[in-house]
Order: structure tokens, then sequence, then C-alpha cells
């Protein structure tokens, strides 16, 4: 099937000419409100009433079991293949495998966290405190506080945790404004992105302890119990099983290719989409689709990014089950058409083409200033 361009609708032009102009959208004001002034009700109810008549929202156990299963016997594999291989550089490339397998298992998390496999909250939770606390050494509360945030405000300069200039600008505003690490990181930090990957998995364990004394940590006591443990046995295996060098080697490949990949299916989703200022109205539908983009590629990319290609329907319908999906992907694209919303679609090389481009044009204003 032919990939439609990234953009298409009536006012394309009008948001491409903003986002190469000022990767910001600001004057959006009358957006959507033709339906609600009709008496007809938002725009999103319309794409939801279709998506619920679909079917799409339904709980998809078979599915979940099918997939837990396999990344559970791949952790078991994984495991099993460290304790056989012994004090040996081969055991780097068992690192790397378990690396893959830590993704996905943050992938089973996020599923988790948005209750696409549990409806109700209980079953959600323990699921993910075993998932993200016990198995890879982060904290399920604080993630799920930062994420909820994320997703009610996607690119959203002072809202969006996830594009906050603690390290990287993500606008120009934020750059001419950067302090600290992110005005010498900023003017570089195309080049810097990928190497920085490869310490989000050290930087995710690093934040949930952080986390542990926020007041917004609903059971320190336990999520604090639940990362000591992990982190016992995972130095603990490792530092008695290897040697220091090799221990230590086995660290650095493990925990950098899994923020390596972490990084890799998370950015595309967002990044070099336009950033939304404080003060711009925006409907609901719209704030999700024009700051979000898909990424194409068929049945090994829904894999390899855990469903999240469809980042646009992921974000207007958060508990849909991942096999949902692709349907609801052409529903949606298909309505945004008919309301001349912009919908951007990409492959998963261009993605990052794209939001390595845009690293580098908002971070103009630090090496200008550097000059």
């Amino acid at each position: 099937m032919r990939v439609p361009p990234p953009f298409f609708g009536w006012d394309s032009d009008r948001i491409l000419h903003r986002m190469a102009n000022s990767t910001v959208l600001t004057d959006t004001r009358s957006a959507g409100k033709e339906n609600r002034s009709s008496g007809k009700g938002s725009d999103f109810s319309e794409l939801s009433r279709r998506i619920s008549e679909a079917g799409l929202l339904r709980r998809r156990p078979l599915y979940y079991t099918v997939r837990f299963t396999a990344v559970g016997l791949a952790l078991a594999g994984g495991v099993a293949a460290f304790l056989v291989v012994g004090d040996a550089w081969s055991q780097l490339f068992v690192a790397a495998a378990l690396a893959v397998v830590s993704g996905q298992l943050g992938l089973a998390a996020h599923d988790l966290a948005h209750r696409q496999v549990f409806s109700r909250r209980r079953p959600s939770e323990t699921g993910g405190l075993v998932v993200a606390n016990v198995l890879l050494g982060m904290s399920y509360g604080w993630w799920m506080n930062k994420h909820t945030r994320h997703h009610s405000n996607p690119n959203h300069e002072n809202k969006d945790p996830d594009v906050a200039p603690d390290i990287i600008v993500w606008s120009r505003r934020q750059a001419r404004q950067a302090k600290g690490p992110a005005r010498f990181i900023g003017k570089h930090q195309a080049a810097l992105f990928f190497p920085l990957l490869t310490l989000e998995g050290l930087n995710l364990s690093f934040s949930s302890f952080r986390a542990l004394r926020s007041p917004s940590m609903k059971r320190p006591v336990l999520e604090g119990t639940l990362l000591v443990a992990h982190f016992a046995v995972y130095f603990g295996g490792i530092f008695t099983l290897l040697s220091p060098g090799k221990a230590l080697a086995f660290v650095a490949v493990h925990q950098g290719l899994f923020g390596l990949y972490l990084g890799s299916v998370f950015a595309p989703n967002h990044k070099g989409m336009p950033m939304v200022e404080e003060g711009t109205e925006l409907d609901f539908l719209r704030r999700q689709v024009l700051t979000s983009r898909n990424v194409d590629g068929g049945a090994l990319t829904d894999v390899f990014m855990g469903g999240l290609n469809y980042q646009i329907e992921h974000h207007l319908f958060p508990s849909m089950p991942t096999p949902a999906l692709a349907e609801a992907q052409v529903i949606t694209e298909r309505y945004c058409a008919e309301l001349g919303i912009p919908y951007c679609r990409s492959g998963l090389v261009a993605s990052h083409r794209t939001a390595l481009r845009h690293l580098r044009e908002v971070g103009a204003p630090l090496r200008e200033a550097g000059q």
C-alpha cells in the first residue's frame, strides 16, 4: 500500500510553514470550533464513536498472554545463558540480548500502566510494579506520574516533562533561556543525541530513586524496597559470577543498549513535531494529532516499537490494546482527512532524521551565541 505524504489537509501548508520556521504552534485558537458551535459535539466525540462501534477498545487477553509469555521466556533464556556462559567476554553478547528483553519489558510496563491489559486498577498496578520495579529497576509510580503529564500536554513547552530542557533543548525559546548543562550540550545536541540515549536506562533508575522523596509518590516504602531488591540481585549476580572488568563491561553494554533501544522507540513519536506554547488553545483531537507522528514499517516495526509506532491513535485512545491500533489508524487517518487535520506518517529512519534536524535547528541560538 502506498504511504501517503507526511501531511495532508486544507491547512497543511500553513502547519508546515510554522514547523519550518518556528517549530511552535501558536495561532490555532479557531481549530475545532465549527462542530462545537453547531451543537454536534466535539470532533473527538465523533471519532470516539466510530472507534467504539468498530470494537477496538475491548481487551485482548489472548494477545497479551502470548506476548508476555514470549517476553518472559526470553528473559528466562537470557538469565540461563548468563549462568551457563560464566566468566567470559562472550557475556557481552548475552548483555546485548538482555538489553532487547529489557526494552520489551519496558513496553510491557507501558501497556500495563495504560490499562491496555487489564481494565481494573489493582491488577494493572500489581503487574506494573512487578515489571517496572522488580524486573527493570524503574519506579512504576514515578513513571506513571510523568507519563500521564506527557499524555495530557504532549510537546507543551511548560507542561510536558518529556520536553523539559534539563539536558536537551526542544525549542528556540528553551535554547535562548538555557542554563547549565543544557546550554553546553544544546550547541551540539543533534550529534550527541544517540550517545546520550545510552545513559537513559541509568537515568530512569536514578530518577526513580530520587522520586521516592517526592510527595506525589504514593507507596515510597514499597517501591523503594522493590528497587533495592532489584539492584541487589542485578549487581550481586553480575559481580559474583564475573570478574570486575567483565562485570563493568556487562553493565555498560546492557544498560547502554537498553537506553538506546527505549530512546529509539520513544523519540520518533514526538521529536521534530510542533511544540506548543503557553496560552495556545487546541481541542483534544488536534492537541494529540498535531504533536504526534506515526512510524510506518510493517510487522517488524510493530514488534520493535510495541505498537507505539501508532502514536497518534495511542494518544487519542491510551487504553486501546496494541493489536487494535493498526485498524484504528485507518479510521483515524480517514477522519482527519475529512476535517482537514494534518496527519503525520513517516518511516523509522526518516523520523529519526527529522528529529535530529529539529534538534540542530532549535540549538542554533546557542551556537550563534558562542561565536
